[in-house]
């Protein structure tokens, strides 16, 4: 039993990814503990079948193990789906999050095309069930969008895919003129969930099917932006600045009807001053509508830059920005080792073959923990004694006057 309950600690895969994996043990030792975490999915309790999962979800999404998962696809899927069929709400959502993460480390290909072909009918049905957690349809949901991203090369599957992401969120949408304000429900983390998944599918529909969902859709995300729940509206409009991109990518000219009530609302929120929204989301909101505004009048994109290892990526428009935010939510803390060694995310994003280091040149990139605690306590010495210094100024002026 000792051993059962250490293999059922999923804490031993910290969000600190693979330096942690590497100080703790040999590959050999991370490949026993993840033999024990996959035994323990079969177990009677239901907590250590949730902890089972998180702590293989948590080693895959910090290290490479295709070889090590390729060999127990199959015994992984049955885990997972039975997981999802049986589960409660926690379980389940730790199931497609581990169903999510084995598509990325599958990447594309007969392997994944599996995965989804047995998981896709039961995250649809769980997604549509109006009786089952509603943070469990969530996180089915965005897993849903991911492994179709990854693994579908039936079109009519995608296309049903979409159909089922759009009928959950468009239950959002106002139906009424005279409503002016969307309030939030409990299922509004569901619909933008389905919003946000849906839009990573529409970046790879053909073109065709993407001036069909626009000519449908297009008319019906303003209205999210009345939402009364600060998440709904940034995905709404971080979704219109996606469809604007893409239809000005398939017609330069493209002309849209109601731009001018449309730019009103998005000034509104860009400069949204209202009391009885926390601070906090206001702030978020200002900052994230300003560049959805320029996007949408000016045809601009504020670059970011995404730093990992010696390697640097430059996220330079909307669709690239919402590939990358939803590969972030699934991976955590690994994306970063992922977009370094997942050939998959590195031909996604463009980025060429896995650069090759040798061991020195990573030893000498690589910072200990010991260091990096060192590093942050003068940091924040140099803060505080910064502040001091002008907090005394501040007084020695007030004396003055």
């Amino acid at each position: 039993m000792s051993h059962c309950s250490g293999y059922s600690d999923p804490s031993s895969f910290a969000e600190d990814g693979p330096e942690v994996l590497d100080e703790e043990g040999t590959q050999e030792d991370l490949e026993y503990k993840l033999k024990g975490f996959i035994d323990l999915t079969l177990d009677k309790s239901a907590k250590t079948r949730q902890a089972a999962l998180e702590g293989i979800k948590n080693a895959l999404a910090s290290k490479m193990l295709y070889e090590f998962i390729l060999e127990r696809r199959m015994t992984l899927t049955d885990s997972i789906e039975r997981c999802l069929k049986k589960g409660k709400s926690d379980e389940q959502r730790a199931a497609a999050a581990l169903a999510s993460v084995l598509c990325i480390q599958l990447g594309p290909g007969i392997e994944s095309e599996e995965v989804l072909k047995t998981l896709g009918p039961i995250l649809k049905k769980i997604i549509c069930d109006g009786t089952a957690s509603i943070q469990a349809r969530q996180t089915c949901a965005t897993c849903f969008g991911v492994c179709c991203f990854i693994a579908t090369d039936d079109i009519t599957e995608l296309y049903s895919t979409l159909e089922c992401l759009e009928n959950v969120f468009t239950k959002s949408c106002l139906k009424e003129k005279d409503t002016n304000v969307i309030c939030s429900t409990p299922n509004t983390v569901l619909h933008i969930s389905s919003l946000l998944a849906w839009t990573l599918l529409l970046t790879i529909c053909p073109i065709s099917e993407v001036k069909k969902k626009l000519e449908m859709h297009f008319h019906k995300l303003p209205s999210l932006l009345s939402s009364d729940d600060v998440n709904m509206r940034i995905a709404a409009g971080e979704s219109l600045a996606l469809m604007f991109e893409l239809a000005r990518g398939m017609e330069s000219d493209f002309f849209y009807e109601d731009m001018e009530s449309l730019t009103q609302m998005l000034r509104a929120l860009a400069t949204d001053g209202n009391k009885h929204r926390a601070k906090v989301d206001k702030r978020k909101q200002r900052s994230v509508f300003r560049d959805i505004l320029r996007a949408v009048e000016e045809r601009d994109f504020p670059t970011e830059t995404v730093k990992f290892g010696p390697e640097r990526m430059y996220i330079d428009c909307w669709v690239k920005k919402h590939t990358y935010d939803t590969f972030k939510e699934v991976l955590g803390s690994g994306m970063q080792y992922h977009l370094q060694s997942n050939e998959f995310l590195r031909n996604v994003f463009e980025l060429g073959p896995p650069v090759m280091l040798d061991a020195a040149t990573l030893k000498t990139m690589k910072i200990s923990r010991f260091e990096r605690h060192l590093y942050n306590s003068a940091a924040f010495k140099a803060r505080t004694k910064a502040r001091s210094k002008c907090r005394d100024k501040r007084a020695d002026v007030g004396e003055f006057f």
